[in-house]
């Protein structure tokens, strides 16, 4: 009877805290049969439709202030809050060695998994603790995954236990305090958030002082030295890209706005780009100039922190991998582009110059003000959104056996294909479309990190949303195996 009242209870919105099986009573949770799990478990530990990566960077709409910033991924599949703390990484987790008897407990932590499913839980864990100390570490977690192998692929097997590993210094997890960490990530209690939910409460396993940081007390030491990001394998969705703009706030993002519209227009006026009609040398001229010039930002970012980190003999966060990234990817833009056209020597001369000018004021400009510099750069690749999404119009637009379409056909460039995952008949519109959707993903994190403090973690790498993610999806994938093994009983 509780059960069902509970399970009524418990269809809530995806990712809102379902209130139930607290305080149940201890006859309940040792019952043995398997009730079916209820809907709203299974929506709120559905993972992402998109990679991690993705999910963290994409269409994001961020308020940035100097204490702290809140991230809000737009997916309708994932409407979980990541906050980012100055103190984050600086806690350090506090990790007490009373023992955890919550099976046995009235009051117990458990709220968001059944008690039937939470011993199928247990026992799926203790059949991969091959030593059988009640712990599972990196090896074990392995094990559990590829036992799961219809949710996780073998790559992501591979980095998450290797994540496991870094984050938690070599150590393991007794498989109590495993089970609650998938509870909280299942109720999203704030696992990822230094212990605070979306509404600004102090979860229930943060107020009992035993994890300040996360449930499975990792850390994110993994993020300083642990950055993966593959670009190229997008759905539709992904580079189906929202032209969006932020509207400035501040008198900083007043003035950088203005900024950018002034380099458009001296830009536009200087290469006639408004004048007649779109041409394939157009496009060449303008994108392989502009890329030259795009990877500038992400590496003065990124020495700018390298330093301060060596200066201050403190953590980055993972942030300044982040931004290697970014230059990097901006600069495999520009060896796509010279697959297609060989700039001559005065264009050449041209590109010395603009790097000598811009990377100088840069620099000094981030020196000085890293907010206003990364709200300039939001803003840039806004209009580099706008520049791509116009040439694929115009692609789309152009008369049969023009130049332009016949790009709509024509083959990428192989470091291209390689580089996004394009395939092997990848053509030159699918190239457009990645290097929008990658312009998009700047957009959105440079919005994002104005503001921020400097030790804030990675967003594109933190260990806990990583993991916290992995739990959710394996929460998911033993609940639909639990509901498909009463069904055939039935």
């Amino acid at each position: 009877m509780i059960l069902g009242t509970t399970l009524r209870q418990g269809r809530r919105i995806a990712f809102k805290r379902p209130a139930f099986l607290i305080g149940t009573s201890s006859s309940s949770r040792t019952s043995s049969a398997v009730a079916p799990p209820s809907t709203a478990l299974l929506h709120c530990c559905a993972e992402p439709t998109a990679t991690v990566q993705q999910q963290h960077a994409r269409s994001f709409s961020a308020t940035s202030k100097h204490t702290k910033s809140s991230w809000y991924p737009t997916s309708s599949h994932y409407q979980l809050t990541i906050d980012l703390l100055s103190r984050s990484y600086h806690t350090p987790p506090s990790l007490q060695s009373e023992s955890t008897k919550e099976l046995d407990s009235e009051r117990t932590l458990y709220h968001a998994i059944p008690p039937s499913l939470r011993l199928a839980i247990i026992a799926d864990l203790r059949s991969v603790d091959f030593d059988n100390n009640g712990r599972i570490d990196s090896d074990e977690l392995t094990a559990l995954l590829r036992k799961h192998s219809d949710s996780f692929t073998e790559g992501e097997i591979l980095e998450l236990s290797e994540l496991f590993y870094t984050s938690l210094g070599a150590s393991s997890v007794d498989i109590d305090r495993f089970l609650e960490a998938l509870d909280a990530a299942a109720d999203d209690r704030g696992t990822s958030g230094g212990g605070h939910t979306e509404n600004g409460e102090v979860s229930m396993l943060a107020e009992k002082g035993k994890y300040k940081t996360h449930p499975l007390g990792i850390g994110t030491c993994a993020s300083e030295y642990m950055f993966a990001k593959t670009h190229g394998k997008y759905t539709e969705e992904d580079l189906n890209v929202e032209l969006t703009h932020l509207p400035p706030v501040t008198f900083s993002d007043r003035t950088a706005l203005f900024a950018v519209r002034c380099v458009r227009l001296v830009f536009d006026t200087a290469t006639l780009w408004n004048v007649g009609s779109i041409t394939k040398e157009k496009i060449l001229n303008r994108a392989i100039f502009l890329e030259t010039i795009a990877a500038i930002p992400g590496m003065v970012a990124a020495i700018i922190r390298h330093f301060r980190s060596l200066r201050n003999m403190a953590r980055d966060g993972g942030m300044l991998n982040m931004f290697l990234e970014e230059a990097n990817n901006e600069r495999m833009h520009l060896l796509t582009f010279i697959r297609m056209k060989e700039p001559g020597y005065l264009f050449r001369g041209a590109v010395i110059g603009a790097q000598f000018g811009f990377g100088s004021f840069f620099l000094t400009a981030y020196m000085i003000n890293p907010t206003w510099c990364h709200r300039f750069i939001g803003y840039i690749e806004e209009e580099a959104c706008h520049t791509y999404t116009t040439i694929l119009n115009e692609m789309d637009s152009a008369p049969s056996g023009s130049e332009l379409a016949q790009w709509k056909i024509g083959d990428a460039p192989k470091i291209a294909k390689g580089y996004w995952h394009l395939g092997e008949h990848g053509t030159v519109y699918d190239v457009m479309k990645a290097v929008r959707a990658d312009e998009a993903e700047h957009r959105d994190v440079n919005h994002a990190v104005s503001g921020i403090p400097d030790d804030t973690v990675n967003p594109l790498y933190d260990p806990r949303v990583k993991l916290d993610i992995m739990l959710k999806k394996y929460v998911k994938d033993i609940m639909e195996k639990e509901a498909s093994k009463q069904s055939s009983v039935a």
